[in-house]
């Protein structure tokens, strides 16, 4: 774009902001004009087309802070000037004005080529012109003006159940356009974990790329198992003869089938049990299933049990587990 040519444009009124607009509350004016004037959304329409590259070149400079501020300057130092073609003889003269500020030799100056210095050759030297790579045409965009402006980023939420998330999944949820798309949900994801599907957001208004979906997982709880890192706790009930005299018992796996696991005699509530290799597998690893050992006391006892009950007892003698902790806590 000819540097002479931000006298004439008012790129600020071209996108409906003040001059004092902010980068964001810009970007956000430019976004919904692009958006209502694309030429994609009106094929063939050459006002629309027009209308969109006056847009595009008034984000473009004004985007950019130094070729703003460049624009500023210019648009100040015009105002209350009047230029004309300047012909032979005639003074007041878009070279003229400039040549007396800047010493380019008023009307009678000459410039390159034995010519009368120009905008590009005045403003040119000060903020680097087209022959500097100043105020040429910017890279990208619709024809030339302008970078693509990429979609924006869109969040969603989902909730998988326990399985999904240890093990992965593909999943269907609901797209920025409201339509399915598939999500690859990776094994170990951990409840409130988010994920980023690239371009799977809002596409770009100008042909740029497209924006990313987040989307924020919720993990539901299961019955047995909950996780810890890339391990899986479950807690598993023993009657007081197995944790007494000992058993072999079956836990459950999350997947597999049970595997069987050996209860020492005189296990005691809380102590865990670990299987190798049952837990979570990830790139990072394979965790471990970790079985807690409660000692289930029944509700109701019947007339026999109860009086095996006392017999135990008596034979225990004066026996009370819970000498040890009174005398730690006396000290």
């Amino acid at each position: 774009m000819a540097s002479q040519d931000w006298f004439e444009k008012d790129f600020y009124r071209v996108l409906g902001v003040d001059k004092s607009v902010s980068s964001a509350d810009l970007k956000k004016a430019y976004r919904r004009l692009a958006r209502q004037y694309h030429p994609d959304s009106h094929p063939g329409d050459t006002a629309s087309e027009a209308r969109f590259k006056e847009i595009s070149e008034a984000y473009s400079v004004l985007s950019d802070a130094d070729q703003r501020r460049e624009y500023d300057q210019i648009r100040a130092m015009g105002s209350g000037a009047r230029f004309t073609s300047g012909g032979p003889g005639q003074g007041g003269g878009f070279e003229d004005v400039f040549g007396g500020m800047f010493g380019a030799g008023g009307a009678g100056g000459r410039g390159r080529s034995g010519r009368g210095a120009g905008f590009e050759d005045l403003l040119g030297g000060m903020f680097g012109g087209p022959a500097a790579g100043g105020f040429g045409q910017t890279s990208g965009g619709f024809r030339g003006f302008g970078g693509p402006t990429p979609g924006r980023d869109v969040t969603a939420s989902a909730t998988i159940d326990f399985v999904t998330a240890t093990q992965g999944d593909t999943i269907r949820i609901q797209g920025a356009d409201g339509k399915p798309i598939s999500a690859r949900i990776p094994a170990g994801v951990a409840d409130g974990q988010k994920i980023k599907l690239r371009g799977r957001g809002e596409p770009s208004p100008d042909g740029g790329t497209a924006g990313d979906l987040v989307l924020s997982l919720t993990v539901a709880k299961h019955p047995v198992f909950e996780r810890d890192g890339l391990n899986l706790r479950l807690n598993v009930p023993v009657t007081f003869a197995e944790a007494a005299l000992g058993a072999t018992i079956e836990v459950p796996t999350l997947l597999g089938d049970p595997v069987r696991l050996k209860v020492a005699a005189g296990t005691s509530s809380g102590r865990v049990l670990r299987v190798k290799g049952r837990g979570v597998t990830t790139t990072k690893g394979t965790g471990d299933l970790l079985a807690r050992i409660e000692v289930a006391v029944p509700s109701h006892l019947s007339a026999a049990q109860k009086e095996a009950i006392e017999r135990f007892t008596a034979a225990s003698g004066d026996e009370n587990p819970r000498d040890d902790l009174l005398a730690k806590a006396r000290g």
